[in-house]
C-alpha cells in the first residue's frame, strides 16, 4: 500500500492543524506505511547503536589471521591493488589484533574477547562485515552512516522512518537521539538527526538520558488548564501568521511541537523517572552501576523504555572510538563503556517480547586499518570494508554476510552501501523504501537515492 506524496502532504498539513489530542492523532493515522508484499512481521522501532569514531573491524567482528602472519611488513599487492586511492590507506607495517577471537553461541560466530557480553548474543545477531563507501574523515563519514551522503544535506535515516510511519504515541516525540561522547572527540554532526528536504516536524529531539527533554517541566505555579490556555492561544496567533505565508512548514513544525510539548509535559517525567521504576537487577543488567558504563547503560535503558511507549527511532551516539594511537587502550576503555550496556539493552528486549518489534543495529562511521598509523599502535580510518550489525525486527541472526579480503581491508564478497543498510532497517519496519517517495524541487526522492537496495538476506 503507498499514498500519494502530494496528498500525504495535505492530509498531515490539514491535520496537524486541528486543536488539540485529537489533530495530533489524526495526524498519525494519516501516515500509512507503503508496505511490503511480504507475511514477515513488520518492527514497529529502531535502536541505532551509532559508535561514533570507528570500531575496528579487526579487533571486533571480523577476524584476521593473517594479520599476525604478515606481521610488521606491507601489505601484499595482491590486496594493496584493490584498495582505493584514497587519503588514509596506510599500507604499512601490519599489526595483529591485541585480542584472541573465540567462536560464540550455536552459531559458532567468533568475536574478539574485547566484547564478551555482546558475544553472549551472537545467535541473534546478524553481522554484516562488508559494508564500504569512500569517505575517511569524520565528519562527512559520520553523515554517510546517517544520511547516506557525506554533505549529510539528505534525511537523516531517522527522519525517513518517521516520515513513513507518524507517531505511535501522541505525547512523546517519534524521533529521539541522546548523544554521549568524550571531551577532545568529534562533535556530533546535526546531520544526524536532521530532516534535510523532509518536513521540519521529523527532526530528532535531542536529549540528555540523565536529565531528560530540555524545558518539557511545567513554569511553576502554573496550574495544567492555564498551561492549555496558553497554548491555544499560541495556536491560534501562530496559525494566523501561518496562512499569509508562501512557506510555512517551519511554522508549522512549530505550532505542532507546542502541542507536544503539552504533552510531554506529562509524559516525559515518567518516561525518564528509571531510578524509581527500574529494579537493581535492570540497572545491574545495563552496567547502570558501574562508573565507567554508567552513562552508557542510562542511554540504553532509555531506549528500551522509549520503544515500550512507542517511540519509532532512537539514536544513541557514543563517540570516542578513534584510535590513532594505542588502539589496545583506547577499544578497552570504550568496550568497556559500552559492551555490557548493548548486551543488556539485547537481554532485556528479548526477555519483555520486544526483540521481535524492535530493530538493533550497531554501527560506525568506517572501520579501521589493519596496519599500525606511524609507531603509535593505533589504526587509521579505513571505509572500504567494515562491520556493522542488525539484531531484532525480523532479523535472522546467528549469522554472518559478505567478507572482506584476508587482511580486513576492502569487501570483497557482497559489498553493502550505507544507502543498502537504510533500505534494509526501513524494510525491517515493513516500508517498501522504493515506494517511499517525497518531492524535492520536482524530484520524487527516496531513501535509495541512485543504488541502495534491501539486503533481503538479512531477514529470517
Amino acid at each position: 500500500m503507498s499514498i500519494n506524496p502530494q496528498r500525504r502532504a495535505f492530509l498531515q498539513h490539514s491535520a496537524v492543524s486541528m486543536t488539540g489530542l485529537t489533530g495530533i492523532a489524526l495526524a498519525s493515522s494519516l501516515q500509512p506505511a507503503p508496505l511490503l508484499s511480504s507475511e514477515r512481521s513488520a518492527a514497529r522501532s529502531v535502536i541505532f547503536l551509532y559508535m561514533s569514531g570507528g570500531p575496528s573491524q579487526v579487533d571486533t567482528f571480523d577476524p584476521k589471521p593473517a594479520l599476525a602472519t604478515y606481521s610488521g611488513q606491507d601489505v601484499p599487492e595482491s590486496i594493496a591493488r584493490n584498495v582505493p586511492p584514497i587519503k588514509r590507506s596506510g599500507l604499512n607495517n601490519i599489526m595483529p589484533s591485541h585480542w584472541s577471537f573465540q567462536k560464540h553461541g550455536e552459531s559458532g560466530i567468533p568475536v574478539s574477547d574485547l566484547l564478551p557480553y555482546t558475544a553472549e548474543h551472537v545467535d541473534d545477531l546478524c553481522v554484516i562485515r562488508s559494508v564500504q563507501h569512500l569517505n575517511p574523515v569524520h565528519g562527512p563519514g559520520e553523515c554517510v552512516c546517517l544520511t547516506g551522503v557525506a554533505s549529510g544535506d539528505r534525511p537523516s535515516i531517522g527522519a525517513w522512518t518517521t516520515y513513513a510511519l507518524g507517531s505511535a504515541n501522541e505525547n512523546l516525540p517519534t524521533f529521539m537521539a541522546m548523544n554521549i561522547h568524550s571531551d577532545g572527540m568529534q562533535f556530533p554532526q546535526r546531520a544526524g538527526w536532521s530532516t534535510g528536504f523532509l518536513p521540519a516536524r521529523h527532526q530528532g529531539v535531542v536529549i540528555n538520558p540523565a536529565t531528560g527533554i530540555k524545558f518539557t517541566d511545567r513554569p511553576a505555579g502554573t496550574t495544567q488548564q492555564r498551561r492549555t490556555q496558553q497554548l491555544r492561544l499560541l495556536e491560534f496567533l501562530n496559525e494566523n501568521h501561518r496562512k499569509n505565508k508562501l512557506n510555512a512548514d517551519a511554522l508549522q513544525a512549530r505550532i505542532k511541537s507546542y502541542e507536544m510539548t503539552a504533552n510531554m509535559q506529562v509524559a516525559a517525567p515518567e518516561l525518564f523517572d528509571w531510578k524509581t521504576k527500574e529494579s537493581e537487577a535492570i540497572r545491574m543488567l545495563y552496567g547502570i552501576e558501574q562508573e565507567n558504563s554508567h552513562e552508557t547503560g542510562v542511554a540504553c535503558l532509555m531506549g528500551r523504555r522509549m520503544v515500550e511507549r512507542g517511540v519509532r527511532f532512537v539514536q544513541i551516539r557514543v563517540g570516542g572510538w578513534d584510535a590513532h594511537g594505542n588502539i589496545k587502550s583506547n577499544h578497552s576503555r570504550q568496550a568497556a563503556r559500552t559492551d555490557k550496556p548493548i548486551a543488556g539493552l539485547l537481554k532485556d528486549l528479548k526477555q519483555r517480547g520486544l526483540l521481535d518489534s524492535t530493530l538493533v543495529v550497531w554501527a560506525g562511521e568506517f572501520g579501521r586499518t589493519p596496519t599500525m598509523e606511524g609507531t603509535a599502535n593505533g589504526r587509521d580510518h579505513s571505509p572500504n570494508g567494515y562491520t556493522i550489525w542488525m539484531a531484532g525486527g525480523g532479523v535472522q541472526g546467528g549469522q554472518i554476510l559478505g567478507q572482506t579480503d584476508d587482511l580486513g581491508y576492502v569487501a570483497t564478497e557482497r559489498p553493502v552501501t550505507p544507502f543498502d543498510y537504510h533500505a534494509t532497517i526501513l524494510a525491517a519496519l515493513g516500508i517498501d523504501p522504493g515506494n517511499l517517495r517525497f518531492n524535492h524541487l520536482g524530484r520524487e526522492e527516496t531513501p535509495l537515492f541512485n543504488d541502495g537496495a534491501v539486503i533481503n538476506e538479512v531477514f529470517a
